[in-house]
C-alpha cells in the first residue's frame, strides 16, 4: 500500500511550526482576552476602592492590553 502523502512523513509537531496561521483569529482572541481581563482588573479594583467599575474604565484598560500584548508578541 502507498502512502497518501507519497515521501512527506512530518509530526504534528513539524506541522505545527510550520504553519503561520491566520493573523486574524490572533488579533481576534487577543481582543476577546484582553476584554475579558480589563473586566476583572477593573471589577478587582472597584472592589478594593481603587477605580469606579463603568465601560469606559472596562475599555480603556482593554485597549491598554491589546496594545501591550500585540507589541509584546511581535518577534
Amino acid at each position: 500500500m502507498t502512502d497518501p502523502d507519497g515521501d512527506r512523513k512530518e509530526g504534528f509537531r513539524e506541522g505545527m511550526e510550520s504553519s503561520e496561521g491566520d493573523p486574524r483569529v490572533v488579533v481576534l482572541i487577543n481582543a476577546v482576552l484582553s476584554v475579558l481581563f480589563a473586566w476583572l482588573l477593573v471589577w478587582g479594583g472597584e472592589l478594593v476602592g481603587f477605580v469606579e467599575f463603568s465601560v469606559t474604565n472596562v475599555a480603556l484598560v482593554a485597549v491598554g492590553l491589546f496594545v501591550f500584548t500585540f507589541v509584546a508578541s511581535k518577534p
